[in-house]
């Protein structure tokens, strides 16, 4: 069995939330829009959406395109009466620039050196390249935990939820409220979606409403990690939101 206690102080999960760089298509400057109609004529496109509405819909997903909006960010201890516990919080930020500053210095400074392990769902195709090149777009330094080059897979301390439910198998995306429900973890879904959080932030402009889902899916991520080494879930009196 996981030694939980043994790991937990060097253990992290982390989870973004993105959009579009722009909050509509007559925003994005023509150089940029003739990047996007490329793309965009590659994509499937079922609803036949012009590039404006596709851009709108989906271009938060692509670092070239999109920013980040919010990083939630959890992890493990135990209470004075040796109880597991969780504590989680999201950075938030409308300048891109000061949300990636602040998560870069919060990871140098709490987590030296190499020493850091990282936990995302899809960690590993979404938020860990994501960051780092939205790092790069603004000028930002690069946290030695999400530095790659020049290291050998078994010398990247990072983990996937995703890659470990595949066991192997490069087929299938797993969502991870699809894996809450199969381990009855609660849905971090209550009150918006991902798909929804582009409308959210420029049309509701509603950050905090982007930071709390981004929380709970963190809460659900740390959950799945749990019961991924068949160990209990952290009960709900001892998740700490701050």
């Amino acid at each position: 069995m996981l030694d939980l206690a043994k790991i937990a102080k060097n253990l992290l999960f982390i989870d973004i939330e993105t959009v579009s760089a722009h909050g509509s298509w007559d925003e994005v400057p023509t150089r940029m829009q003739e990047f996007w109609s490329k793309k965009a004529s590659y994509m499937q496109n079922p609803h036949q959406y012009d590039e404006g509405k596709l851009y709108f819909e989906r271009a938060g997903i692509y670092a070239e395109f999109g920013k980040v909006v919010a990083i939630g960010l959890g992890f493990f201890h135990w209470d004075d009466d040796n109880q597991l516990c969780f504590k989680v919080k999201t950075l938030t930020a409308d300048s891109e620039t000061e949300l990636l500053s602040q998560f870069s210095s919060l990871i140098e400074s709490k987590y030296k050196g190499n020493s850091l392990m990282l936990c995302a769902h899809n960690g590993k195709e979404f938020d860990y390249p994501y960051l780092c090149r939205r790092m790069l777009v603004n000028g930002v330094n690069i946290p030695k935990s999400l530095q790659l080059a020049g290291k050998k897979p078994w010398e990247i301390p990072h983990l996937d939820t995703l890659e470990l439910w595949k066991f192997g198998d490069k087929k299938n995306y797993t969502s991870l409220d699809l894996l809450a429900a199969i381990f009855n973890i609660p849905s971090s879904k209550v009150e918006l979606s991902g798909d929804l959080v582009n409308h959210t932030y420029y049309v509701e402009k509603d950050l905090p409403k982007i930071a709390r889902y981004c929380q709970e899916d963190v809460v659900v991520l740390a959950q799945l990690y749990l019961k991924f080494h068949n160990l209990p879930l952290v009960p709900e009196d001892n998740i700490e939101r701050i």
